[in-house]
């Protein structure tokens, strides 16, 4: 039996974070990690980045601020890609960032700028 939130959640997991970033979480999958892997796949992406709430466009602006506020550096960066890929802007991920200034802290901004402009500035698909 296929589970239908796992094949929707694939789906949309590699088309917002690229089939790159997805094979190389899926095959480094360990005994540990493989239900890791699973369950964000159903739940984050198959039930929440699938709803029609809310456009990719806000979702990442979305994941984004949170990563800056939480600090999730790794993370951040893959969504400053992702949300290139769902059609933000430059110059909108610069004002998310600008925002995240005031309501997450000038640190916390200082350090997601940092990691944008490593981001922004690589060739696509790094």
């Amino acid at each position: 039996m296929t589970d239908d939130r796992y094949e929707r959640g694939m789906a949309v997991r590699r088309e917002v974070l690229g089939d790159a970033h997805v094979d190389r979480a899926t095959d480094d999958a360990t005994g540990l990690t493989a239900e890791f892997q699973d369950l964000i796949t159903r739940y984050a992406w198959g039930e929440i980045w699938t709803r029609p709430g809310l456009e990719r466009r806000m979702r990442s602006a979305i994941t984004v601020t949170a990563l800056v506020a939480l600090g999730r550096d790794e993370e951040l960066a893959l969504h400053l890609r992702a949300a290139l890929r769902n059609g933000l802007s430059r110059d909108e991920i610069k004002e998310i960032l600008l925002q995240c200034a005031i309501y997450c802290g000038v640190p916390a901004a200082n350090v997601a700028f940092r990691i944008a402009s490593r981001v922004l500035d690589a060739p696509p698909d790094e």
